[in-house]
């Protein structure tokens, strides 16, 4: 019989979590797919009892969104415009089933290339809280991630938190797949602009599904800065967007298909923000 732990301390948490072999589990949405046993081996510690690891808060230093908060519960925020990316992703993930079930931290724990939450997060400059028995850290959500399904998560740690500085903009997110919806993505872009008298006078942009990790896109975001609203468009090129991507080819799409679709969704996010913007 599998040992099944819920604690509802963060301190008895990460003393079962130093013992080593312990599934940790949150809404299990991704990983009862990825189970290929009738049941789960070892021990298993559910976190969604634990007293802060649910919920959004707000102080000087910005935002902290806890591990165990659902994408029903960020949907349901009230959060500013630049979180609209993020509200975006939330109802892509999957059905409203899921999205009452998922997590943020089980999504960025889990660190598929295409998961929905990572470039919206990304262009919030997000950080990971990862604790354990020896102490807290705090780690950049890129750093963190770092290749499919790994992560720099520790033995005996657990990321606790997402913590978000004070940001500023309008953020967005689009996805394509073979379907309008519960489809994992051929490509997603976020974006958070800054705009001041008809200018974007600050750009973060991202893709996801196009490279083992989600990226940032340093150089068309600096394409962008100082842009006319009204010449974004012309901004966004494969030229300069296309280098930061290493999409692959699978069962869903090739590179190339990936690599155009990524350009064409920026372009229209891009857009459809500065024409919010100036409405």
């Amino acid at each position: 019989m599998t040992d099944f732990f819920r604690p509802h301390q963060l301190s008895d948490a990460l003393e079962i979590a130093r013992t080593g072999g312990v599934t940790i589990t949150a809404g299990c949405t991704d990983l009862f797919p990825a189970t290929q046993a009738q049941a789960l081996r070892g021990p298993v510690l559910d976190v969604t009892g634990i007293a802060g690891m649910r919920g959004i808060t707000q102080s000087a230093t910005g935002w902290r969104i806890g591990a165990a908060t659902t994408w029903t519960d960020i949907l349901r925020a009230d959060l500013p415009g630049a979180f609209d990316g993020l509200r975006a992703a939330a109802r892509e993930v999957g059905s409203v089933q899921i999205q009452n079930a998922g997590t943020i931290g089980g999504n960025l724990c889990n660190a598929s290339p295409a998961a929905d939450g990572v470039p919206a997060l990304l262009t919030l400059d997000a950080e990971v809280e990862l604790c354990s028995t020896a102490g807290t850290r705090r780690m950049a959500l890129d750093t963190f991630l770092t290749g499919p399904r790994q992560t720099l998560l520790a033995p005996g740690e657990l990321l606790t938190a997402v913590l978000l500085p004070p940001v500023a903009g309008t953020g967005g997110f689009l996805k394509l797949g073979a379907r309008r919806y519960l489809v994992i993505s051929i490509a997603m872009v976020a974006a958070r602009l800054e705009i001041e008298a008809g200018h974007i006078r600050h750009a973060a942009l991202a893709v996801g599904a196009c490279s083992a990790v989600a990226r940032r896109l340093p150089a068309q975001e600096a394409a962008l800065t100082g842009a006319p609203v009204a010449r974004a468009a012309s901004r966004i090129d494969a030229s300069v967007l296309q280098p930061d991507l290493s999409p692959i080819t699978d069962i869903r799409a090739d590179a190339t298909y990936r690599a155009h679709s990524a350009t064409v969704l920026m372009r229209r996010l891009v857009v459809g923000i500065c024409q919010e913007a100036e409405a």
